[in-house]
């Protein structure tokens, strides 16, 4: 448990120094192509867990708003000077209604009641902060503070404490299947709030009762609280248990994990590290801010300098196992509903990766629906013929509209049903 009864999926413990020279140092560096800077214990003081608050609770206006969010089942509270504060339900944000505008002095006594001294002043020198809070009912969320015109503002995630089933998401057969795979890459993309981090949640929870192994999450910060059953789970939060994401990839092949959960590839060097442990025997699910599969290889290829992108399209199209790309759909009545789009790399896959020939892998999508591969379209189409969204809403989501059936003239093809959040 942390300082504020928060549970951990371990005890957080000594920084991870890197080892001189060891396997995964040259593995890094013939990768990355670039040195590793000095990273001993004297160079880092632990900070503390970015948890608050130290002593007094909440706001009691804080807390009620965040009780209403929870209540009405939304994703994210807004908090802006000026207006009053505002829920995202259903993917859609509007007011709070009956609440006033907020006011400087109003936002600042709630964002105070819900920082710690250390990251109160993190917050006024560097402007903004990141940082997670719980209510007495365990209810978490993952905070941004920010100021915005010179006046402070904030946003609330909610954190789910309960994960859900892959039968309760109506996840694809063919995402499920990444599940069996023993090594290799598998990247969830897709606009941020499209539920990337809750299909991989469920899918880590499924592996965790099923396969007795070692699971290692690296995030910031930890959304999804797993427990050990078959498979034992770490789970390290960045800024509490390792001090950079980096940190966290650099140090994970020396802790023994048989599977492999990251967050966001943010960079080069992130992206270096990840391909080298997908390479190394372990099954990494990454995630990527593209819109499909196509785009997320091209991603990771245009990383690189020009004269290593041979390599890296060689390299990648021998580690890659698929490519989840998703969207949240609004549901008739309430709640949202998944779209799917899924790559599993076959010998044509990774033909098409190897020679750059990424605009032909919708093409091998749309003809493997029996390997479990599925388009984006398709499944929007599916869940359109099932009834559960508007025609207006599947063309907003779809990036090639004309492939979207208008169920009051055709009927959609038959492929897997996404389930409601």
């Amino acid at each position: 448990m942390n300082a504020d009864g928060q549970p951990h999926a371990h005890q957080p413990g000594r920084p991870v120094v890197d080892a001189p020279e060891d396997d995964f140092s040259l593995l890094y560096r013939a990768a990355a192509g670039t040195p590793q800077p000095d990273r001993s214990l004297d160079s880092w003081t632990p900070p503390k867990p970015s948890l608050a608050p130290t002593g007094d609770r909440l706001d009691p206006e804080l807390e009620r708003l965040l009780n209403y969010l929870i209540a009405n089942h939304g994703s994210d509270l807004h908090l802006t000077v000026e207006v009053p504060p505002s829920a995202r339900i259903d993917g859609t944000l509007l007011p709070i209604e009956g609440e006033p505008p907020m006011d400087a002095d109003r936002l600042n006594r709630m964002l105070r009641s819900s920082l710690n001294d250390e990251l109160w002043t993190r917050f006024i020198d560097d402007r903004q902060v990141d940082y997670s809070v719980a209510l007495d009912d365990d209810s978490r969320f993952r905070v941004n503070a920010f100021h915005q015109r010179g006046y402070p503002s904030a946003v609330f995630r909610a954190i789910q404490s309960y994960i859900p089933t892959l039968e309760e998401l109506g996840v694809p057969a063919g995402v499920q299947r990444v599940m069996n795979f023993p090594y290799g890459l598998v990247l969830f993309v897709g606009p941020t709030g499209s539920g990337k981090s809750t299909t991989q949640a469920a899918l880590i929870s499924r592996i965790a009762q099923n396969r007795p192994c070692h699971i290692l999450t690296i995030e910031d910060p930890v959304e999804y609280v797993h427990r050990h059953s078959t498979a034992l789970v770490s789970q390290r939060e960045v800024g509490t248990d390792v001090r950079t994401f980096e940190d966290g990839l650099r140090a994970a092949l020396r802790e023994d994990p048989d599977v492999i959960l990251l967050g966001e590839m943010r960079d080069l060097e992130s992206i270096s590290i990840t391909l080298t442990l997908a390479e190394t025997g372990h099954l990494v699910f990454a995630t990527l801010h593209t819109n499909d599969a196509a785009q997320a290889i091209d991603r990771i290829v245009d990383s690189y300098p020009a004269e290593r992108r041979d390599q890296i399209q060689t390299q990648l199209s021998s580690v890659l196992q698929g490519v989840v790309s998703q969207r949240l759909a609004k549901r008739i009545g309430k709640g949202r509903v998944g779209a799917y789009e899924v790559l599993l790399a076959n010998d044509a896959v990774r033909n098409l990766i190897r020679e750059g020939k990424t605009r032909q892998i919708r093409n091998v999508i749309a003809t493997c629906a029996a390997e479990g591969m599925q388009t984006l379209e398709s499944s929007i189409n599916a869940v359109l013929s099932a009834g559960l969204i508007t025609y207006e809403e599947a063309i907003s989501l779809s990036q090639y509209p004309k492939e979207i059936q208008d169920p009051r003239f055709a009927r959609a093809g038959q492929v897997p049903l996404g389930g409601r959040r």
